[in-house]
């Protein structure tokens, strides 16, 4: 994530680089260290640092660093002439690379010229099938095809080598269920808990597919990881606190539900207060309709 103060230093480099008084290397240098994307910025300027030789001259080994970076940003922006033209530079310096090779493919997606980029990806991973990057780009291929069956299929096989990368099982968890195949994606979430079980998003996440699930079983669970996420935020991710409500609401409607469900209501009551305690900072002027609509639930639960 990026700082504050970072951010303010990017935002000053672009503002004098747009200004056309800036250091253009400077500012392309940053924008890799903070892996931000600011593809029309880096494009326009990096081409022209590029286009001028006595700038570029004096950029010593990084001006490949910065033809890779102008390329991909090309690339972002579908100008694919411009983008040709850095990765054949790359290209000939650097004639048996495979980070040149991957930029190659990822010209060949943006053109929209699957077959070709998918032929190259097979060659490249034939060779090196444990290039993390290469599986990535078949993964992203296939989303940009619309092909979600693809991609998952893509993702498990790339989670076979490549088990502690946590995004990409949030990546799959996500692809799941649009797919509304809930409990592969549920089996994702365990997996991240298991992971990284003081991540308040992933057990939010896994709270929301509960909920979505249904059934009084994966309510009372819901609750439970509402109830953690909420923890582990110090009580500040209304996400959560709403989720609370909404569980102690969906139980409450559930059939087979016991008669004493005193937890439900407590845990609603409480997270209720703290709603109506942040919307009375923040958005003083509808406090009455939150707790108006809180004031529903707790009855509801309470009948």
């Amino acid at each position: 994530m990026v700082g504050a103060t970072e951010e303010m230093e990017l935002q000053k480099l672009e503002r004098d680089v747009e200004g056309g008084g800036g250091d253009v290397a400077q500012y392309l240098a940053l924008v890799r260290k903070l892996r931000v994307r600011r593809s029309s910025t880096v494009a326009r300027h990096g081409l022209a640092l590029l286009n001028n030789s006595s700038a570029r001259s004096k950029l010593g080994a990084d001006v490949w660093t910065i033809y890779e970076q102008v390329a991909i940003a090309a690339l972002d922006c579908h100008a694919l002439e411009a983008a040709k033209e850095c990765i054949g530079a790359l290209r000939t310096k650097f004639p048996e690379s495979m980070r040149v090779a991957r930029l190659e493919g990822m010209w060949w997606e943006a053109k929209g010229a699957w077959q070709q980029a998918e032929s190259l990806y097979s060659d490249l991973l034939a060779d090196n099938p444990s290039d993390s990057a290469l599986h990535k780009r078949r993964i992203a291929m296939a989303k940009a095809q619309g092909n979600l069956i693809g991609a998952v299929e893509a993702t498990n096989k790339y989670l076979e080598t490549f088990m502690a990368d946590h995004d990409a099982w949030r990546e799959l968890a996500d692809m799941y269920i649009l797919l509304q195949m809930y409990k592969q994606a549920a089996f994702c979430f365990e997996e991240l808990i298991l992971s990284q079980p003081t991540n308040a998003l992933y057990h939010l996440g896994y709270a929301e597919l509960l909920y979505t699930m249904g059934g009084l079983d994966n309510l009372r669970a819901a609750r439970k990881y509402y109830a953690a996420a909420i923890e582990m935020s110090g009580g500040q991710n209304m996400r959560a606190l709403f989720g609370i409500c909404m569980c102690g609401t969906a139980i409450t409607q559930t059939k087979g539900r016991g008669r004493d469900e005193k937890d439900s209501v407590d845990l609603l009551s409480l997270a209720g207060s703290v709603i109506v305690k942040q919307y009375k900072e923040k958005c003083p002027n509808k406090v009455d309709l939150i707790t108006s609509i809180l004031d529903k639930q707790l009855v509801a639960n309470i009948a």
